[in-house]
């Protein structure tokens, strides 16, 4: 009966810790994998502003945004590798905005000057 408990505790103490560790690879916070680049400035129920920088040629790591609206602070020249391995580059400019559908990427800034951007991530109810 013993050996069976430890066996019953075993398999528990592995089920959570496979879960934890596959709930961090799903949720890839990019505060928390890339907090060089991205800053949080305000949060609450309904959003949360990210506050976005990059450098000339600086690149991130892979990690994932809901929906959201970008606000661009500046000219930039980004590159989008995207989670199913197509790339994407956009143009933006100093003041546009835009709808920013929540997904998985790896941003790089391609441009020769520093790029900063506000993201408002929309938290669904």
């Amino acid at each position: 009966m013993r050996r069976v408990m430890n066996q019953i505790l075993r398999l528990l103490v592995a089920s959570s810790v496979t879960a934890l560790v596959s709930s961090a690879v799903v949720a890839q916070d990019p505060t928390v994998v890339d907090a060089k680049h991205y800053k949080v400035t305000f949060e609450n129920e309904q959003v949360r502003v990210l506050k976005i920088t990059y450098g000339p040629k600086e690149k991130s790591v892979m990690h994932e945004h809901p929906n959201g609206v970008a606000i661009f602070l500046t000219d930039g020249q980004i590159r989008f590798q995207l989670a199913d391995g197509k790339s994407q580059d956009v143009a933006v400019k100093a003041g546009d905005s835009m709808f920013a559908p929540g997904g998985k990427h790896l941003p790089e800034n391609i441009g020769d000057k520093p790029f900063e951007v506000v993201l408002v991530e929309l938290k669904s109810k």
